[in-house]
């Protein structure tokens, strides 16, 4: 039983760790971060994905889990204990393998864009598959970055999220222990 499996080993401090990983990644969109290098959850789970969920997800923030991500519903709510969803527009975070259909999750607004759901993502990994070029804030220069997992079409869909600026839905790239973040206000474009 996937209960049995324990959370971080030292909450506060892989918290912390986390938390700051997870911060280093929005504002230096594009870089790779590492988070749950200690975590072994329940598949199919990530630890990064995993870590992020443990260190953001409480009372306060329902889930949206991906069917296939119906087998950790349990872990997370003993560990997290926030509540889950199957009303995209009340997700504060969603979980799925790959990008999800964005539409309906909730894009913020003018007044509260900061109000918007946040997609954690699923892929391959990272420095193979897709080649993307990043353009924004965080970044002096254009960067690129390889993702192994993102649908073919994602730079259209991405520019559809962006066009909403200052709403819009920030992504962040889970495959193992790695993560990347790809905010709102990022514009991305084929390497």
């Amino acid at each position: 039983m996937s209960l049995d499996l324990p959370g971080f080993a030292d909450p506060v401090a892989d918290a912390q760790a986390t938390f700051r990983a997870a911060l280093d990644a929005m504002a230096r969109p594009g870089r790779i971060r590492s988070a749950g290098t200690d975590l072994a959850p329940p598949a199919p789970l990530a630890p990064a994905a995993a870590a992020l969920l443990l260190t953001l997800a409480d009372a306060d923030t329902p889930l949206w889990l991906s069917p296939e991500f119906a087998p950790v519903r349990d872990w997370l709510g003993f560990h997290c204990g926030a509540p889950f969803t199957d009303d995209r527009a009340a997700a504060a975070f969603a979980v799925a393998t790959g990008l999800p259909d964005l539409a309906g999750f909730d894009a913020g607004s003018d007044v509260a864009p900061e109000r918007s759901a946040t997609i954690i993502a699923q892929v391959g990994g990272f420095g193979s598959g897709q080649a993307l070029r990043l353009f924004g804030p965080g970044l002096r220069a254009p960067a690129t970055l390889r993702v192994a997992g993102l649908p073919d079409d994602f730079v259209t869909i991405w520019a559809g999220n962006h066009a909403q600026s200052p709403r819009g839905l920030d992504l962040i790239l889970c495959a193992g222990m790695e993560l990347v973040a790809l905010p709102r206000s990022l514009a991305v474009e084929p390497a």
